[in-house]
């Protein structure tokens, strides 16, 4: 064997090695993104739940206020109310998180299935001997 059959064997090798840290990564990320996915869409369910509970809430609040405006119960509603808008904008940004994780999700699969079909490293080298 010469230098460059040499040279080539060694590049093929520590590619192989990149290729095969890069799919252990994967599989260990796309796993945790996956749990955690199934995680935040439970808690996007529960801030549904929850959102609809306190509208449900406000309504027979506000019906409740109508018969009684008592002040006391007029200081309650407004903290019912605030608590309403606190949950909704918390909603909103945990929406937001949601489809950003989804994005990441997708290039991470997206970029290792291109990898694999492609035959390149995550490094930007490609697999086989050159």
């Amino acid at each position: 064997m010469d230098g460059a059959d040499q040279a080539g064997t060694s590049t093929s090798g520590g590619e192989a090695r990149c290729d095969a840290l890069a799919a252990a990564i994967s599989a260990a990320l796309g796993g945790a993104i996956r749990d955690f996915d199934a995680r935040a869409s439970g808690v996007g369910r529960s801030q549904e739940e929850l959102a609809l509970s306190l509208d449900r809430l406000t309504l027979e609040l506000d019906k409740l206020l109508e018969d009684a405006p008592v002040p006391l119960i007029m200081q309650q509603a407004a903290k019912i109310s605030s608590v309403r808008n606190r949950v909704l904008s918390l909603n909103m940004l945990l929406k937001s998180i949601q489809r950003r994780i989804d994005r990441i999700d997708q290039i991470v699969s997206a970029g290792t299935t291109d990898n694999m079909v492609a035959g390149t490293s995550v490094m930007g080298g490609t697999s086989g001997a050159t």
